[in-house]
């Protein structure tokens, strides 16, 4: 009963220290610790030295000034010792509960001192992980979904064709083979994607022209339309000016770029529609090296929001803006990933290049620059 007593008067009295600590702050004002602790010392040094002026006037006993000074300094120093302690133990409970996983917790800022700059740096750093949760949950969730609907779609038909449903035929076949290309397309684009975060993706850069090597990307495209999203409808055009024109790049890596951004195009573009790939060479003023390169993929379809211009590249966005926004518009998204602007966008910064999406009058144009051999990284 006596221990319960002296903890609840321990609490009570922890409460009234902090009470009084949150009305008045007195750090706040002060840009360094040190500034502070200067105060300290300069409040305690003027305290004892006008106790001492009244010892002297009022023949007090120096013994019970001395007391009173050491009482007073001790005081002021615990009042201003919280100052110091009250963030580092805000931060130590908020890193605790951190490390059970529990992310929102925050601490107080407003200080202008060093603690004021560690609580916003932490602050930071809380909410960078929260986002990272937050996206670690929402990719596990997505890529459960992603290979769910292909393995469910594939199971269903065979499961037809055991059961004596739906006959073993070329066009049940072919229904079976583009999901199982989808799940393919998707296993890929989880691999690549393990390669980004682990970075371990090395560039195998060489010169090469061109022309035949983006016809070449344009007639596998071609060929992959049919089972890839079932859009044979849809034109593919390439221009590449001046015709010799060549780049400085990893043809494996540009490949994926410009296949996936095709594929986008092709996925949302409206009926019987153009998709140009056009390549010109890069603009030397702006950085870029004489083999820099500016490539161009421009479809017909509703384009992409400004609004949602700068997330389109972010990992699984296709699925939930991109794709949803078109698809709002009579254009069906085609079972995307959300993956490919993802993996493209990391494939040119790979080769210390730049990818965005540009004005257009009509439809979407994705513009991606490479600045050739003098400014690729390392």
């Amino acid at each position: 009963m006596g221990r319960w007593k002296r903890s609840a008067a321990a609490r009570l009295g922890s409460h009234w220290w902090e009470r009084l600590w949150e009305g008045l702050r007195p750090l706040d004002p002060y840009r360094s610790v040190k500034a502070a602790l200067g105060a300290l010392v300069i409040v305690s040094v003027v305290i004892t030295t006008l106790l001492a002026l009244f010892a002297v006037q009022s023949a007090t006993e120096l013994r019970v000034i001395t007391i009173i000074s050491i009482v007073a300094s001790l005081l002021i120093t615990q009042f201003v010792a919280q100052s110091v302690t009250a963030p580092l133990d805000e931060m130590t409970d908020a890193a605790k509960a951190m490390a059970d996983g529990d992310y929102s917790r925050r601490v107080r800022g407003g200080r202008r001192d060093e603690f004021g700059e560690l609580a916003e740096n932490f602050n930071r750093m809380a909410a960078d992980l929260e986002a990272v949760d937050q996206h670690r949950k929402e990719l596990v969730a997505n890529v459960s979904h992603e290979l769910r609907t292909p393995i469910a779609a594939l199971r269903a038909v065979l499961e037809n064709v055991v059961d004596g449903v739906s006959e073993a035929d070329p066009e049940t076949m072919r229904t079976a083979l583009s999901q199982t290309e989808r799940l393919g397309r998707l296993v890929a684009h989880l691999l690549d994607l393990s390669r980004l975060d682990s970075g371990v993706v090395p560039l195998h850069s060489r010169r090469f022209e061109v022309w035949p090597y983006l016809a070449g990307v344009l007639k596998e495209a071609n060929m992959s339309k049919g089972s890839g999203h079932s859009r044979k409808d849809v034109h593919l055009h390439l221009d590449v000016s001046p015709p010799e024109l060549t780049a400085y790049a990893d043809p494996e890596r540009l490949h994926q770029v410009v296949a996936n951004l095709i594929d986008n195009a092709v996925k949302h573009s409206p009926q019987h529609g153009r998709v140009t790939v056009r390549a010109r060479p890069g603009d030397a003023a702006a950085g870029g090296s004489a083999d820099s390169l500016e490539v161009e993929v421009l479809d017909e379809g509703p384009g992409i929001p400004e609004s949602e211009r700068q997330r389109v590249f972010d990992r699984f966005n296709g699925t939930h803006s991109t794709e949803s926004t078109r698809g709002a518009q009579g254009i069906s998204p085609g079972g995307g990933t959300g993956l490919g602007l993802a993996i493209a966008r990391w494939a040119v910064e790979l080769h210390g290049g730049s990818i965005r999406v540009a004005e257009s009058p009509r439809g979407c144009r994705i513009q991606l620059t490479l600045p050739g051999k003098n400014g690729q990284p390392g």
